[in-house]
């Protein structure tokens, strides 16, 4: 990893949720995609939330809060599913949490993830090279990759100084 992105900085990540929202909703009008009222409030809560959050937390959230699916949890799921159908958020499978997509005009995308097991920062590790590298393997034992998910355990920097 000679070349640093942003998307390698734990600092980057959607620090303007109103802004991301409304980037959202231009890929979705491009894309000729609906961004529903409840869509939009759940995607600001995980962009607002600034790490991984669980979609228990997430209906907590909409739930304290008035509006779009303050009533029906279902829509909350449905508003994920959603979300994750179109690249907008990723789901960190082994913590069961979802965090906002750095790049919501890109097309759906496979990213690496490293998380922090005490602070439980996620940082979105923007490497094609890993992505093509784990392809590659699978392809040459004859598996054909419909998806991937690589995400790595262990403590962020910050974490591991304070260790």
């Amino acid at each position: 990893m000679g070349k640093t992105h942003a998307c390698t900085d734990p600092k980057h990540h959607v620090h303007d949720a109103a802004a991301f929202v409304a980037a959202v909703e231009r890929a979705c009008g491009e894309r000729g995609l609906r961004l529903t009222e409840i869509r939009a409030r759940v995607l600001s809560l995980v962009a607002e939330a600034g790490k991984p959050i669980k979609a228990y937390d997430l209906l907590e959230r909409v739930r304290d809060g008035e509006g779009a699916g303050a009533a029906a949890p279902p829509t909350v799921y449905r508003a994920l599913d959603f979300l994750l159908a179109n690249g907008f958020i990723h789901k960190l499978e082994s913590i069961n949490a979802f965090v906002a997509c750095h790049h919501p005009n890109a097309a759906q995308h496979s990213v690496p993830f490293l998380i922090c097991d005490r602070c439980h920062s996620a940082t979105e590790l923007e490497d094609a090279g890993i992505v093509a590298t784990l392809d590659a393997a699978a392809r040459a034992l004859g598996f054909a990759p419909q998806a991937q998910t690589l995400e790595v355990h262990g403590l962020c920097a910050r974490c591991a100084q304070a260790a």
